[in-house]
């Protein structure tokens, strides 16, 4: 699968570049989502495991008070994958959705994630 191949440093700089806030860690990508405290934590760590659960592609997380750190690489090819940098966008794109002005949905009045 193409999935599968460890990406060389040149293709992780690259996909990097469109994944702001993502940086590389050794043979893993990083990112660190802020959070309000607690509760915005477990609503932010529940949220990554269900897009990795979903895509049966699994992030290690650290949850703490004020922060989620997300550590993704993919084990069986050593390195860093296309299926990481995938999930990486999924996880950006929901968890950074609110909704839209004028729609009748309110979102929470300080988002958790930043």
């Amino acid at each position: 699968m193409m999935g599968d191949r460890k990406l060389d440093p040149s293709e992780v700089a690259a996909a990097l570049a469109a994944l702001p806030g993502w940086e590389l860690h050794g043979d893993t990508i990083r990112r660190v989502y802020r959070t309000d405290g607690w509760r915005g934590s477990m609503l932010t760590a529940n949220a990554i495991a269900f897009i990795c659960e979903a895509a049966d592609h699994h992030a290690d997380l650290l949850v703490t008070w004020p922060r989620v750190t997300v550590t993704l690489s993919t084990h069986s090819a050593g390195g860093i994958t296309a299926k990481d940098l995938e999930v990486a966008g999924l996880i950006d794109r929901h968890l950074g959705w609110r909704p839209p002005a004028g729609s009748s949905l309110r979102g929470p009045e300080q988002p958790f994630v930043g």
